[in-house]
């Protein structure tokens, strides 16, 4: 087996070490505002791991800035990214690399659930 690995960019709109053209995002849209979708994601990457960094990109097309969530799991970097689709509906993207680069689609899809439980309480 021949492993290709290149630069991968990240949902912070930053780049990482990592194999190209593998499926490493999920999504999840919530009705609730974007300030309940950040605070949650960083409850739950505080929660099952180490909670990196926090920021804000204004440079995007988006007035309010797009907020993002950076942090280590199970020893998998975690990016996830929080911005509005429209007045009632926030976008969540979360995407996980495992140390070796490769993808860890089924901790994203983890992160997405346990975003969505976080949100109904």
């Amino acid at each position: 087996m021949i492993g290709v690995l290149g630069c991968v960019g990240t949902v912070n709109d930053r780049t990482t070490a990592g194999v190209p053209w593998v499926k490493d995002k999920v999504e999840g849209r919530y009705e609730r505002s974007v300030d309940d979708c950040f605070n949650a994601s960083k409850d739950v990457v505080r929660t099952l791991g180490t909670l990196v960094n926090e920021e804000i990109l204004y440079n995007t097309t988006n007035t309010s800035g797009v907020k993002t969530v950076q942090g280590k799991i199970e020893q998998r970097s975690v990016w996830i990214r929080v911005e509005p689709v429209d007045a009632t509906v926030t976008s969540v993207l979360i995407q996980t690399r495992t140390p070796g680069g490769a993808s860890d689609i089924e901790l994203a899809a983890e992160i997405k659930t346990r975003i969505a439980l976080k949100l109904v309480k």
